[in-house]
């Protein structure tokens, strides 16, 4: 995790909480830490009423309170670049994006890319319970309401930060991007997409196709078989890959089972089916396997060959930001990465 200190909260309240950052002296602060840094977060409480309008902020590391205006010419944050972050299913995910976002984004010796995070603890059990029912396929009237909750709590923690004064959105969560077109519906923000950057990277490296198939094909390794890997089928066909998912018996069979072994500690077990799985998709003549669950990042250890045939789609996410933020592309309109 961040090698420096970093102050955050997170609790329930009228509105979700919102850490930014706060990069001014971190140039100063890395030159005692070198080589490791420290990043000095602020964690804002904000309060809002019914219809989303800010009323009053409270800085938790101060001993000073503020009023903030709900106008957005009022807004907290005045950096042209600031990366609003709609929080994943789990604040420990949010939080490997926001590593990798800072560190990424300040390896050269430049301050780290602005940014706010809207995470409200209280909707990672309903992603978790609505990827639960998409993959045992429970009774659909029950599958859709908790469908359209979700969407609506995202969609508001989406226009608080553009509220807040972010620039661009992104999710650093693989089920929550299964939804991306209903969230963004509105958003006047560039909003990207966590599938559409890791295929616009896989095709920027211009694969060759194994075997004697006309197109690449990529594999998607999700914990559960529907509603994550929705977030990348799409955009990944869009760029003209074909893509592989495991069949039913390797799911049931391997890929949950190890799923399974990793929540019971049982890492080796982990590690041995995740490397079935995976191989079971390169022998498809599969170039590139994404894996595109929490759950299945850092069981194989960093020097496993494997992993060199693997891909994390939170990186491309990353850098897609860090790239927007760096190179002045502030105001473009389309969600593109």
């Amino acid at each position: 995790m961040f090698d420096g200190g970093m102050t955050m909260c997170f609790h329930t309240v009228n509105c979700p909480q919102i850490l930014g950052n706060i990069s001014k002296n971190r140039s100063r602060s890395r030159t005692k830490l070198n080589p490791c840094f420290a990043v000095k977060v602020c964690s804002i409480l904000l309060q809002s009423d019914e219809s989303g309008n800010l009323s009053e902020s409270k800085k938790i590391s101060s001993s000073y309170s503020a009023q903030v205006k709900p106008q957005a010419q009022n807004s907290l944050l005045s950096q042209a670049n600031t990366v609003g972050i709609i929080g994943g299913v789990s604040v420990l995910s949010t939080l490997i994006f926001l590593e990798k976002l800072v560190w990424w984004s300040s390896r050269n010796g430049e301050e780290s890319v602005p940014f706010v995070v809207c995470s409200d603890p209280s909707i990672d059990g309903a992603l978790a319970s609505q990827a639960s029912i998409q993959s045992s396929f429970d009774e659909t009237a029950q599958n859709e309401a908790n469908h359209e909750a979700i969407v609506r709590n995202l969609r508001h923690k989406r226009v608080f930060l553009e509220q807040f004064g972010a620039s661009c959105i992104v999710m650093p969560c693989h089920i929550s991007n299964a939804w991306h077109e209903q969230i963004s519906e509105g958003c006047s923000l560039p909003f990207f997409h966590i599938g559409e950057c890791a295929a616009k990277e896989l095709k920027e490296a211009k694969l060759k196709p194994h075997g004697t198939g006309s197109n690449v094909r990529i594999g998607v390794l999700a914990a559960t078989e529907t509603i994550a890997a929705a977030s990348y089928q799409d955009q990944l066909g869009n760029q003209g890959f074909e893509v592989v998912l495991p069949d039913k018996a390797t799911m049931e069979h391997i890929l949950i089972p190890a799923i399974e072994s990793l929540n019971k500690r049982d890492t080796e077990g982990a590690r041995n089916l995740l490397r079935i799985a995976i191989q079971v998709l390169l022998i498809g003549a599969v170039n590139v396997v994404i894996l595109a669950s929490d759950e299945l990042q850092n069981i194989l250890p960093r020097e496993d060959p494997l992993l060199k045939k693997c891909m994390d789609p939170m990186d491309a996410l990353a850098r897609s930001t860090i790239k927007w933020a760096k190179t002045g592309k502030q105001g473009m309109q389309k969600n593109t990465c």
